[in-house]
């Protein structure tokens, strides 16, 4: 019998594991992957997210990887640009874009030494279900059983899919991306240009690389895929200045691309629970699923600690385990989804990212928000905006 047995080994199973193996539970982790490989995700790791991994002794794992750090952000909107650093979080502002491959075998090691039993190349056939309550898996003709099993096997969660939890506060697929990496293209920090029904996101990686993904209207994704490479090339050379670091610049893989339908799960009933994308989806395109796996692999070993060490009943431990993440995301999931349309900014915004121009400050806030390191509904707020734009300043839409 292990006290918990968490399906999907990444960016938010293998710190649960690690996180409770810490804790001094016996644990299984399991993947049908083996590692390192690759999973579809553009990778970047903002500062809510590197303090997590500070706070596990694994950054300097990160950073030895030669994966070079982000140090500041441009939003490049064509007539003008914002260019800031985001607010430390715990002392860090920096961000990382790690490769996949890097930075899950970093944190599926950290789970074994913390203790927890590691299992590759392992497909869960089913979830073992007594009275209603979740009491194991099925792998081929064995059974493994546990207290609780934790589905972290990310937005496709066969886990779900058997529960059937409710979903709520659901959203389309908005937008429809590729990405890609190239050698020799320089950068300068972090860089974001968009222009009307189109945008795209590049950072450095290991070994060299510059990532880049370029995304556009989902309604537009079946002219998107008709060529890809002729559309997404097309989609850069739109910002002069990239066109011509493209001209020395070599593609390094191929085009990897799809889009995400946002919503929320339930993430708990009777012997189970979902972490990370199984639980919430966002568009990728604020770059958040990273640090809110890292983050609710967190709070969720937080509930079930309290529940395991019999101080907390589990529907008390895990109601306010899901309250906090609703609470904790859903402004960036309600902003991250508006800039996911690709619409141009009403003049509202536009006047605000006007006066945000003339205030180092405001553009590092405002940085601050898609990096996580602050709320949008703060940044948002009314005294805010009438701070920057003044009592004459034009509402934003």
């Amino acid at each position: 019998m292990y006290d918990a047995i968490v399906i999907g080994a990444r960016a938010a199973g293998a710190p649960t594991a690690m996180l409770l193996a810490r804790s001094g539970y016996r644990v299984l982790l399991v993947d049908r992957a083996t590692f390192p490989s690759d999973t579809l995700s553009t990778h970047i790791v903002h500062a809510p997210g590197i303090a997590a991994l500070a706070r596990w002794n694994l950054l300097d794992e990160v950073t030895a990887t030669g994966c070079p750090p982000i140090d500041s952000y441009t939003f490049d909107f064509g007539p003008l640009a914002i260019r800031g650093t985001s607010r430390p979080v715990d002392g860090i502002a920096r961000a990382f874009a790690p490769r996949r491959t890097v930075l899950d075998t970093l944190l599926v090691e950290a789970a074994a030494r913390a203790g927890a039993e590691v299992r590759q190349g392992y497909n869960v056939d089913s979830l073992v279900v007594e009275d209603g309550v979740v009491a194991g898996i099925r792998h081929g003709g064995g059974v493994e059983r546990a207290r609780i099993v934790i589905g972290a096997d990310g937005r496709g969660s066969r886990v779900a899919r058997q529960l059937q939890p409710t979903r709520y506060n659901t959203k389309p697929k908005l937008q429809y991306s590729f990405y890609t990496y190239f050698s020799n293209l320089p950068l300068d920090g972090q860089e974001n240009h968009i222009r009307p029904h189109r945008g795209f996101g590049c950072a450095h990686t290991n070994d060299g690389l510059t990532m880049i993904v370029a995304g556009w209207p989902y309604a537009e994704a079946r002219a998107y895929k008709s060529n890809v490479e002729d559309n997404y090339l097309a989609t850069l050379r739109m910002v002069p200045d990239m066109a011509d670091r493209l001209a020395s610049a070599r593609r390094e893989a191929p085009f990897l691309g799809g889009a995400v339908a946002g919503g929320f799960r339930k993430p708990y009933g009777p012997g189970w629970a979902l972490v990370g994308d199984a639980g919430y989806e966002i568009d990728p395109i604020t770059a958040q699923g990273i640090s809110n796996a890292f983050l609710d692999a967190e709070r969720c070993v937080a509930a079930i600690d309290s529940w395991l060490g019999e101080t907390t009943p589990f529907g008390e431990a895990m109601t306010a385990w899901q309250g906090e993440r609703d609470t904790r995301v859903t402004a960036m999931y309600e902003f991250t989804s508006q800039l996911a349309t690709l619409e141009p900014p009403p003049p509202g915004m536009v006047q605000l990212f006007q006066a945000i121009q003339s205030s180092q400050r405001d553009q590092d806030d405002f940085v601050s928000v898609v990096s996580g390191a602050l709320s949008p509904a703060d940044f948002f707020a009314e005294a805010n905006l009438a701070r920057i734009l003044g009592p004459t300043g034009t509402p934003v839409g």
